[in-house]
């Protein structure tokens, strides 16, 4: 099975983009499409759409973050409220252990630090408009190994 391709949405017209372009990069992605694409609360959705700059702590500069999904979802009051997702292992979401140097951990702890300055800004653009932002991990896409 691929890890990565193009999704094809049931519901096209849900999708907020080019819904021929629909590109996930993980099953995990894949999975969180399908369910985005059939759950009737679920207004709209978009995959990779928005872009929030963000300074990286390892070189300095300014880059460029595309956060995985924007959802806009109804509420049984009639209301709406919009979710940023950012789909990730569990193990990039926590703060790696102290350990021998290695390159294994000198990977981990830039990852964190990259992962960090990205969610922190993208946390800033969803205040700033009144969402939510929430990381998905195995955990909360029912994923066991």
């Amino acid at each position: 099975m691929a890890y990565k391709g193009y999704f094809r949405p049931k519901n096209p017209q849900k999708y907020k983009g080019n819904p021929t372009n629909i590109i996930y990069r993980s099953l995990w992605e894949c999975k969180l499409m399908s369910h985005l694409d059939d759950h009737p609360d679920v207004i709209q959705w978009s995959s990779e759409e928005v872009i929030i700059p963000y300074r990286s702590p390892i070189d300095g500069k300014i880059h460029r973050y595309f956060p995985d999904f924007v959802v806009k979802k109804g509420l049984p009051n009639g209301l709406t409220e919009t979710i940023m997702i950012e789909v990730k292992p569990y193990a990039q979401t926590v703060e790696p252990k102290m350990q021998p140097k290695s390159k294994k951990f000198i990977r981990e702890v830039c990852t964190w630090g990259i992962n960090s300055a990205k969610w922190k800004a993208a946390r800033e653009y969803c205040a700033d408009r009144n969402w939510k932002f929430q990381l998905f991990t195995e955990k909360e896409l029912g994923i066991t190994f």
